[in-house]
């Protein structure tokens, strides 16, 4: 088996189980959209007071949610043994956790993206608003996995780890956070958005070619 063929199989097998247990993969959705869609109810009914609000509301939810769903990324592998065998295979580690993080993008990160416009509605951001949320989220997600992965990595083997997963990841998070809302709310006011989408875009770059690696070794880590 090829490498390639072995990271697709990394993913299907992900999707797989995911799909069997739909009340793990339906929780961070429905905070996110219960935290969406709440905000407005409780806010002034004030149309500017939404807009502005709106940017920041949406990647906060869209963040937790991240982090709601990552607790578990693999602590079943560990558990069942899976994870030692994929140490021992003679495919690289960081090869297979990326696969592992692909998956969780999948299953959260993208349902997330294609969820936000339709909630961006209830703020009354303007298209070209509720667009560059769509991208900046399409964008900034991936980087939010993959961030979650390392601190689920250094967690995998600690029960009951939310609360320290979250003191791990939550200030990593944060500047793909500030820049993505920056960017909608940027949007929203018709102007230029590159800046925030250049850093962005440098973030997830930046992630995708250390992340792996660093979420292998907390994984040897882990199991030691």
């Amino acid at each position: 088996m090829n490498l390639s063929r072995f990271f697709a199989a990394i993913v299907r097998r992900e999707l797989q189980i995911a799909f069997k247990r739909w009340g793990d993969l339906a929780s961070p959705l429905m905070f996110f959209v219960m935290v969406a869609s709440l905000f407005p109810l409780a806010l002034s009914p004030q149309h500017e007071m939404l807009r502005n609000l709106g940017p920041a509301v949406l990647w906060i939810a869209a963040l937790l949610a991240t982090l709601l769903s990552l607790n578990a990324l693999f602590r079943g592998d560990i558990e069942d043994g899976s994870m030692e065998q994929l140490v021992l295979s003679p495919y690289p580690l960081a090869l297979a956790i990326f696969g592992k993080t692909v998956a969780h993008w999948l299953l959260n990160g993208l349902p997330l993206v294609m969820l936000a416009p339709a909630l961006a509605v209830t703020y009354y951001l303007p298209v070209e608003g509720v667009r560059a949320l769509s991208l900046t989220l399409l964008i900034g997600t991936p980087t939010l996995s993959l961030l979650g992965a390392v601190g689920a990595a250094l967690t995998a083997g600690v029960r009951q780890s939310g609360g320290l997963l979250a003191l791990l990841v939550l200030p990593l998070m944060l500047p793909v956070l500030m820049f993505g809302a920056r960017a909608t709310d940027l949007a929203g006011s018709g102007e230029q958005i590159t800046g925030p989408l250049y850093l962005l875009s440098a973030l997830l770059l930046l992630a995708l070619s250390l992340l792996p690696l660093a979420s292998a070794a907390a994984i040897r880590i882990s199991l030691d």
